[in-house]
């Protein structure tokens, strides 16, 4: 469900602002793990692209891989917008990206996104 996340951090960051780098930290690892979760299952189906089932052409599969390899690891900075953010792990992975960078560059642009609200949240629950 897109939003949930984000619905509950505010949630707990409005109850007990005290605890919101936790709170931050965990949301932040989550979401990681979860963009994570897209990018092997990228690079997992790769061994099937030659199955008549396999849903994605050859054609489309290289443009995916081209695009990725063009933008790199920066583009992964983009994995928190909703439906595409899963999309561009998923490539990501397709393009076969190194999983630790992978991994760093998911985390600073989920934790990025989730510092911003917590902040916000920190600042009205505050004043």
């Amino acid at each position: 469900m897109p939003l949930g996340s984000e619905v509950l951090l505010l949630g707990l960051v409005g109850q007990m602002p005290e605890q919101s780098v936790w709170f931050w930290l965990s949301a932040s690892v989550g979401n990681t793990l979860g963009g994570l979760t897209n990018w092997w299952l990228g690079k997992y189906l790769l061994r099937y692209q030659h199955k008549r089932w396999f849903p994605v052409s050859e054609k489309r599969l290289m443009q995916v891989q081209s695009w990725v390899r063009r933008f790199g690891f920066p583009a992964l900075l983009l994995s928190w917008l909703p439906v595409v953010g899963d999309a561009i792990c998923l490539a990501a992975g397709v393009a076969r990206l190194n999983g630790w960078g992978t991994c760093l560059w998911i985390f600073i642009g989920k934790s990025l996104r989730y510092a911003v609200l917590v902040l916000g949240t920190s600042a009205l629950v505050l004043s």
